[in-house]
């Protein structure tokens, strides 16, 4: 619960249903969890999926601290990150990505994670992603593949072309 409230913090999204706490419902549509960043998370090339439970551990810590100083009762029945509504939760992660906090890089990292997770799907081959309806990248219209799986760009995005393709590349843009 507690990294998923972290996620939907930094990418927030919709409650799954009316009674989940860790997604805080601030923003309409699928956020960071429904697009994969707690799988990917947990995947081992990321570099930090083996210290998971620290990072649980010490932002509930940071958490329980930021309620007793701002004078917040929070409800015992959930990890403390996960009991701060929304506001809180991006007051403490303000302070805790801030320049001059002494693990404000270990936080930002952790956080990159959650926004690859929707704006790339990192943790899933594209094709597949896009066929599933990856809501990071149905969101910001990602282009779909040509029916054989491959990217074929007609179009050039400067609305030039701006390099000559090398002689010895391939029909099917592979270089030789």
């Amino acid at each position: 619960m507690t990294l998923e409230a972290f996620a939907d913090t930094f990418v927030p999204g919709e409650k799954r249903s009316p009674d989940d706490v860790a997604i805080a419902g601030a923003a309409p549509g699928p956020g960071a969890v429904a697009a994969g960043a707690i799988e990917l998370l947990e995947m081992p090339a990321t570099g930090v999926s083996s210290g998971l439970d620290d990072i649980v551990s010490t932002l509930n810590d940071h958490a329980s601290d930021y309620a007793a100083e701002h004078g917040i009762t929070l409800d015992a029945a959930v990890p403390p990150f996960v009991a701060l509504d929304y506001e809180h939760r991006s007051a403490l992660m303000r302070i805790l990505t801030a320049p001059d906090h002494p693990e404000k890089e270990f936080w930002v990292l952790t956080a990159l994670f959650c926004f690859m997770a929707f704006d790339t799907a990192a943790h899933m081959n594209t094709v597949r992603a896009l066929e599933s309806g990856h809501p990071g990248l149905m969101t910001m219209g990602f282009a779909k593949p040509d029916p054989d799986g491959l990217w074929r760009f007609p179009d050039f995005s400067y609305g030039r072309q701006l390099a000559h393709a090398h002689p010895a590349t391939t029909p099917n843009g592979d270089p030789a």
